[in-house]
């Protein structure tokens, strides 16, 4: 089993706490200052039973990792509520139901690399690329000179997901996106 810094913990990561296996939904780094330590503050999912969690853990305490095959897959395509994935090594295809990536699909591109965590030969979780880039498909028209401003706006991506932009990022462009929070990080 091997162990992790709580800091280490990814959205899509397999953790064991409790003697289960839970996979991570959302995992947010917290530091009230002046008062207490810091901490990471980690939504999870039980695979077996579909229950969710939150967890406090310090930052400084490790956690077990889920002993899983992890196997590189590639993303090929959306069949009605299903998302298929090919095996890089074997060409087997794998049909994942869309309420199994909790949210994660809005990342998914044809052809994008990601990696199938198989517990026991069953797939439990996918881990996607740190970030991706995607085309702004909508969004209000761009302020000119607008590079310096702190103010966003939503703007519509190709695989249907909103995602708060800077005011000179317009139509048409293509950003690059973290796939762990869902923020905007710079034009492509």
């Amino acid at each position: 089993m091997a162990k992790v810094l709580a800091t280490e913990i990814r959205v899509g990561n397999l953790i064991e706490l409790d003697n289960r296996v839970w996979r991570v939904l959302k995992s947010y780094h917290v530091h009230v200052g002046g008062r207490g330590g810091a901490f990471m503050q980690v939504e999870m999912k039980d695979v077996e039973s579909g229950t969710k969690r939150n967890e406090r853990i310090r930052t400084d305490e490790k956690i077990d990792r889920a002993f899983v095959e992890p196997r590189e897959m590639q993303y090929l395509y959306q069949d009605g509520d299903n998302y298929v994935f090919m095996d890089k090594t074997s060409y087997e295809q794998l049909n994942l139901p869309t309420d199994f990536l909790e949210g994660q699909a809005g990342y998914l591109l044809p052809n994008v690399d990601v990696q199938v965590n198989m517990h026991n030969e069953r797939p439990i979780g996918i881990e996607l690329p740190a970030s991706v880039v995607l085309t702004v498909v909508e969004t209000e028209p761009g302020i000119k000179g607008a590079t310096a401003t702190g103010s966003y706006k939503p703007a519509k991506m190709e695989t249907g997901i909103t995602v708060m932009v800077p005011q000179f990022v317009s139509e048409g462009e293509k950003i690059k996106v973290n796939t762990d929070s869902g923020e905007y990080m710079e034009r492509a």
